[in-house]
């Protein structure tokens, strides 16, 4: 993607991630519910459920905290969860995209929708946004597994699509179907990932300048800050200029 901001145009700002780590491992128990309830409560014979024990782990979740969750779902036990996404505008014209986890609709739905009107944004039907996006395969890893040659002649081998790297880490796209291959090649090669994902990759993107920015980030937060919410994609690109203003 031309100008790739390093606090990239997804997910932004870690630190203010991390934060939320309580939070965070609440969605992460609710995605390995659902991806246990889904099929097999066994990793090794359910993708979706390796998929989420692993990104459980790169959190720094408590083995003890994954396990609860698979026995929950083994027992048929705890909340059922519908997947939802919806989709809408930002300030500035970006196009956002919110995946969700939930046990009631309508309480997702009106909390989303408040989140969106008290800042700046404005909820659209579902496919009106999305269309602009590409639904692939992502995985991140840290600078420190080595330089941009190193992880682009690993993700070739791996048979991945792309490669972004900037001084934050690398992020590798791939064909959503072949997502599990690739990792597991990559994870020879480079170790462990940070995070792999399904993905909702802009095919353009929007720079946004600083008016506009401030009440984006308060939106992306808003959303990110609900707990039926589990990811909130878009198309926005940040300058590093204007998140240093920001922060």
């Amino acid at each position: 993607m031309a100008g790739h901001s390093k606090f990239k145009n997804i997910m932004h700002r870690k630190g203010a991630q991390d934060k939320k780590r309580s939070a965070a491992f609440s969605k992460l128990s609710r995605e390995i519910t659902v991806a246990a309830k889904s099929g097999m409560p066994d990793p090794d014979m359910n993708p979706r459920l390796r998929l989420a024990v692993n990104n459980a782990r790169a959190a720094s979740m408590p083995k003890d905290n994954i396990q609860r969750a698979i026995d929950k779902a083994s027992a048929n036990e705890g909340d059922d969860y519908e997947e939802i996404r919806y989709e809408g505008y930002g300030p500035g014209g970006v196009a956002l995209i919110v995946e969700a986890l939930t046990d009631n609709r309508n309480r997702t739905a009106t909390n989303v929708r408040t989140a969106f009107s008290k800042n700046g944004g404005n909820m659209a039907a579902t496919g009106a946004v999305s269309h602009g996006f590409e639904r692939m395969g992502m995985i991140e890893y840290p600078a420190s597994v080595g330089g941009e040659e190193k992880v682009l002649e690993a993700a070739i081998e791996a048979g991945a699509d792309d490669v972004e790297s900037d001084e934050d880490g690398h992020t590798i796209w791939t064909g959503m179907d072949g997502m599990h291959e690739v990792a597991k090649a990559l994870e020879a090669a480079l170790g462990q990932a940070e995070s792999v994902k399904l993905a909702w990759k802009p095919n353009l993107t929007v720079d946004v300048g600083e008016g506009d920015a401030q009440t984006l980030m308060k939106l992306v937060d808003a959303l990110e800050d609900d707990d039926d919410v589990q990811t909130v994609w878009g198309n926005y690109e940040v300058s590093d200029e204007v998140m240093e203003k920001l922060s």
